[in-house]
């Protein structure tokens, strides 16, 4: 549930864009912000990468991009476009003729890259499958593959720079007809990224695709990541975003998620606030952190669970929360549901409990949910 409503500081006023539609999924205007990741697979290895789709949809995903460098790809994606659970956006580089074949092959968006698809000629024939074949365009600008007229222009890669190579391309797109695009403008350095950002948000009303590239590993990606996008989000900018990061693409997800359900922008499986453990606690909370995480994982229900190791902190958190626990002493703690104090609870049985109840919560936070959807009806 949103408290926006009563708590008017937590507002965050999203930038208005027009809509497009990746496939079955709406990008931009009051659509939710969607989350992506990229595939990782050779693409000709069509059941690895299926799997991996599937993996990706299964945490959670909206779109998958899927690299597309050589006929063979362009072959193989048909059947995964087929297979797919999600839309699937085809990533163009350098041939635009890979472009073309994926459009055929039932892409639902494609990815072309200013530095390197080639002359307005070659993108012209791209926007033309695109159109015939019912597919919309993301025009990604990244600072490490500007064009060379940018770099003589401007040194080096810049804000600017980006910004310009994205609207001599939006104007491309738009000076034949074609309005279904959105646009991102990547870099790794989050300060280039976030300053581009904001310029290309006041430049035009297309959808904006949200990425720190070549973020880095795990840890440090998550990290970069959170600071760049978290700020552009907290501006109201951004439509659809990718996490960076040298891990599995689930991980991907799993930390684009977060980074919007910290932000109140999207609300999915359970939000787990737990304290940091020290002397105080009656409990070990990292461990059962961590084996709350894994077993809690196939919750897809919005809800939050606290599990806090003492009372200093643990009653007031609970108040707040779905389900919680809060350590006391004697090898027993507190058990909240919905907000209100429930029962005691040995330590040994706390995980086994714990998600006991939160799927009991999940089932009767469903059910309302569904009943407040036909009485909106």
């Amino acid at each position: 549930m949103s408290l926006n409503h009563i708590r008017p500081w937590r507002n965050i006023y999203r930038r208005k864009s027009r809509q497009i539609m990746v496939g079955s999924v709406p990008v931009g205007g009051d659509a939710p912000i969607t989350v992506q990741t990229m595939t990782n697979t050779l693409t000709t290895d069509v059941a690895g990468t299926i799997a991996q789709i599937e993996a990706c949809a299964n945490a959670g995903v909206d779109i998958v991009r899927v690299s597309v460098p050589d006929e063979a790809s362009s072959k193989a994606l048909k059947e995964i476009v087929f297979e797919s659970p999600v839309p699937i956006v085809a990533d163009i580089h350098f041939h635009y003729k890979r472009g073309i074949e994926a459009a055929a092959a039932g892409a639902a968006c494609l990815r072309i890259n200013p530095g390197n698809i080639g002359n307005e000629a070659r993108v012209r024939e791209v926007i033309k499958a695109a159109r015939d074949n019912g597919c919309s365009m993301r025009i990604g600008v990244n600072a490490g593959s500007l064009e060379k007229h940018l770099l003589d222009k401007y040194g080096e890669p810049c804000p600017d720079a980006m910004v310009e190579s994205g609207l001599e391309h939006i104007k491309i797109l738009e000076d034949n007809d074609f309005l279904d695009f959105k646009i991102s403008v990547k870099a790794s350095d989050v300060f280039m990224a976030a300053a581009a950002y904001q310029a290309l948000a006041d430049a035009t009303d297309a959808p904006i695709h949200l990425g720190i590239t070549e973020a880095g590993g795990l840890m440090s990606g998550t990290i970069k990541s959170a600071i760049g996008l978290g700020n552009l989000l907290w501006m109201g900018i951004g439509d659809t975003i990718r996490v960076s990061l040298s891990a599995d693409p689930v991980e991907e997800v799993k930390v684009g998620y977060d980074i919007l359900k910290s932000l109140g922008l999207r609300h999915r499986g359970v939000n787990i606030i737990s304290c940091p453990s020290c002397a105080r606690q009656g409990f070990d909370v990292i461990k059962t952190v961590e084996a709350l995480e894994k077993r809690l994982e196939h919750i897809k229900t919005p809800m939050s669970l606290s599990i806090i190791g003492c009372v200093v902190n643990g009653p007031g958190e609970a108040l707040m929360t779905d389900v919680g626990f809060t350590g006391g002493g004697n090898g027993s703690g507190m058990v909240y549901l919905a907000g209100q104090q429930s029962h005691k609870l040995s330590n040994e049985q706390m995980v086994e409990h714990i998600v006991e109840q939160v799927e009991a919560r999940a089932v009767i936070l469903d059910a309302e949910a569904a009943l407040a959807a036909l009485a909106d009806d």
